[in-house]
């Protein structure tokens, strides 16, 4: 029902804009706790057994992050006298509430729902999950200061790597990506303290890109790794664009989703973590892996090689073209 669909998406919208605007911590969770309940019955949407156990397991994870919120926010004011989220001072409300809204958005070692759950959704829900759902405990995250930094850089690491090691021995699509996004939010965090605007870029770039890879998943219909093999003969030329997109979201100069990861091995070299760095810049060769894999198996099928390269096709939906077009060449050609 389009009535009932535009309510959530309002709901969704307005979760995310309260904790954007709220200063006080009560008004924050109110916000994350308008977020979760309205894609919850966007995610059980189709009531597969697949979907619903997905969207319970989410459920579940974010129900216990909320809970978690409240409890550091009330124990913060229990103990300093304070509900404002720029003024807390105490390390153990500070560092709870970092762990919480590591559990929100799926960082390692709070990620394992994540690649579950969105495994279980239909490709559009699977987008606004990876994007749209990072926002609010993103702008959290952002307005926490004095967080002691071996917290965030370990959580920032241990998701990088965890994020290119879990990626490998996937066939699944939608897992593949979740463990994109994994990897990319730890990139994120890993700059959160010496400079916030580098994980805004990073976070932006990581929107068009993961966006433009959603779409193109959708328009081929495919949800696994052999699916894309046959991708040719449904849309020619964004078969021949999308193992660019793929590198770009591996970080690959020159394309776009280099430039935040160049970016922030820079700021870290200069706030004289180099060993941090190369790590990083090393857990980004396995991320880089499986995006390949992905490229190799959609290229096999290219132009010379098959049989099927002669046969009429056209796009299946005019209202994916323009932002599939928008996206994919801003993630391809950005830097």
């Amino acid at each position: 029902n389009p009535y009932i669909l535009a309510t959530l998406l309002f709901g969704l919208g307005l979760g995310t804009t309260i904790t954007f605007a709220s200063s006080h911590w009560l008004l924050a969770w109110m916000g994350l706790e308008i977020n979760t309940l309205a894609i919850i019955p966007l995610m059980a949407q189709h009531h597969h057994p697949r979907a619903v156990e997905a969207t319970t397991k989410y459920f579940l994870t974010q129900a216990t992050a909320a809970a978690m919120l409240l409890f550091a926010s009330t124990t913060n004011a229990w103990l300093t006298g304070q509900w404002d989220i720029q003024q807390m001072s105490h390390p153990f409300p500070l560092t709870l509430i970092t762990l919480t809204l590591a559990l929100k958005i799926g960082l390692a070692p709070m990620h394992t729902w994540l690649p579950e759950v969105l495994q279980g959704l239909d490709l559009t829900t699977g987008l606004v999950l990876s994007t749209w759902q990072k926002l609010a405990p993103f702008a959290l995250l952002l307005q926490i200061q004095n967080v002691n930094p071996t917290i965030l850089v370990t959580l920032g690491l241990a998701s990088t790597l965890v994020g290119g090691w879990g990626g490998l021995n996937q066939t699944q699509l939608r897992k593949v990506l979740a463990y994109s996004s994994i990897a990319h939010l730890g990139w994120m965090i890993l700059i959160l303290q010496y400079s916030p605007s580098l994980t805004l870029l990073a976070l932006l770039t990581y929107f068009v890109m993961t966006f433009s890879t959603f779409l193109v998943f959708k328009l081929n219909k495919s949800t696994s790794i052999n699916a894309l093999a046959i991708s040719w003969t449904k849309a020619p030329i964004l078969t021949s664009l999308t193992p660019l997109v793929l590198l770009s979201l591996g970080g690959l100069p020159p394309l776009t989703g280099f430039m935040p990861k160049w970016l922030i091995l820079q700021e870290l070299a200069k706030q004289d973590l180099a060993p941090l760095a190369t790590l990083a810049a090393l857990s980004a060769l396995l991320s880089l892996y499986f995006y390949l894999r992905i490229s190799y198996a959609m290229t096999l099928t290219m132009s010379p090689n098959n049989l099927t390269g002669v046969t009429p096709w056209r796009f299946s939906s005019p209202q994916l073209t323009l932002p599939l077009a928008i996206a994919t060449t801003a993630t391809i050609s950005l830097l």
